[in-house]
Formats: structure tokens, sequence, C-alpha cells
């Protein structure tokens, strides 16, 4: 996990000619792996819908965070991620990767009638309960966090993977995980490889703190297709209405 935080990282912030060679590291690692799921459908870790879908959760994972417990962002600001994270993914080899918020809610769709539920995943979040990130007496605190992570899900994601009530945030936790994340994204760490990135272009060292105005469509976007949409956030389903 930590392995996959700095690619993340170095993905998005580090230098081209860094960013490029771990990406090709990462490409010579995924060649090794392969399997058969526990349905015995042979999988490689190269095969290009794989990585499609990696790509697009993963991009999901860290937008849909930021909305939900950072700051609320406006459709464009959801198609831009999208759009800036093309070149990234052709590096990947996730050449069908959605690059919009319409294509990712296409692929969701599509996946829908083939994902199904492993007992890895219970497994992966009993390690992730158990590893003690946190130090000492704040160690129990892991589990808003990770609680916090299971809440973004779309809910028919939950549904299927038999993630109940008890991974739902309560309202103190909930509070406390928008509380570290707004205090989280007001530091402006020299340190940090977003600051770095801004020195390294002669920025100021909080360019990236900085936020656009978003234009005013009041709780309604535009999609690709022309929709007037809204995003119905009890259930992350995307709500299409034709334009008045």
């Amino acid at each position: 996990l930590q392995r996959t935080g700095l690619a993340a990282l170095v993905t998005v912030y580090g230098p081209r000619t860094k960013a490029e060679a771990m990406i090709e590291g990462v490409v010579r690692m995924h060649g090794r792996v392969s399997g058969r799921t526990s349905e015995g459908e042979p999988y490689h870790a190269t095969d290009p819908e794989l990585l499609d879908w990696v790509q697009a959760t993963a991009g999901f994972g860290f937008m849909e965070a930021y909305h939900v417990y950072v700051h609320r962002l406006h459709f464009f600001e959801r198609d831009t991620m999208f759009a800036e994270a093309r070149p990234v993914a052709l590096l990947y080899g996730a050449v069908g990767a959605p690059t919009s918020q319409a294509e990712l809610y296409a692929l969701f769709d599509l996946m829908r009638q083939r994902l199904v539920a492993s007992p890895i995943v219970l497994e992966f979040l009993q390690i992730m309960e158990d590893v003690p990130v946190l130090p000492g007496v704040a160690q129990p605190l892991q589990r808003p966090f990770l609680k916090a992570a299971v809440e973004i899900l779309p809910r028919w994601v939950r549904k299927r993977l038999a993630l109940g009530d008890h991974w739902t945030l309560k309202p103190w936790e909930r509070a406390f995980v928008k509380t570290t994340a707004a205090i989280c994204e007001s530091m402006v760490l020299p340190s940090s490889p977003a600051v770095q990135s801004c020195r390294r272009l002669g920025l100021p060292e909080n360019y990236l703190y900085r936020r656009q105005k978003a234009p005013r469509h009041g709780q309604y976007g535009r999609d690709h297709a022309g929709f007037d949409v809204r995003i119905r956030e009890s259930d992350g389903l995307k709500v299409r209405q034709w334009p008045p």
C-alpha cells in the first residue's frame, strides 16, 4: 500500500523522467503477475480491460474522497481530472480508461454484472484495521478512516461486498474525518511532493492549494452527452434530466 501511494505521488508530482522510469518498472512487474480468479477465470495484470478498471477506480477513489471529505468538486473539475490523467494512463497501458465523469459511470454500469464478492476484500480490511498505522493511543482512530474509505463506494458495491451499516461512519466519526482532512488540506508542508513540484516549476509554494472558481450551474452540471446531471450523494448514482 505504501508503494502504491508512493507511485501515485511520483506519477502526479514527480519530474517526468523519474515518473516515466518508475512507471516502466511497475509495468515490468505487472508483466510477471498472472493467475486465476476464485471462479476459475484466468487473468493477467497487463490485460487492457483490467488496467482500465484499476486506473478508473483509483482515480474515482482519490476524487470521491476529496469531494466528500474535503471540498465539493464541480463537474468541470471532475472531467478535468480524468482528462489530465490520460497521458499517465497510457503509460501504464490503460488505453481505454475513462476520460470523463460520464465515461466513468458508463464503465461502472458495464462492470456491474461482472463484479463478484471475494473474501480477499474483507481480509484486506481486517489487515488495514489491525496494522498500527497511527501511533499508540491514536491507533483506535484508524477505523474511522477505514470506514470513510468504504463509505464512498457506490451503494451497489457495498451491498455486493456485504459491507453493511457497521461500515457506515457515525456522526462524530464523519466530523472527525472531515476536520482532519480540512487540517491536512490547509497545511503547506515544504517537504510535500506537491510543494516540491511547485518549486521545481518556479511557482509559489501554495499554488496547488488555491481553488478556482467554478461556473454557476446550481446543483447541476453538464455531462458529455448534453444532459443536465446531478449526483445523488446517498448512492453515487447519476441522475440525468433533459435540459429545461
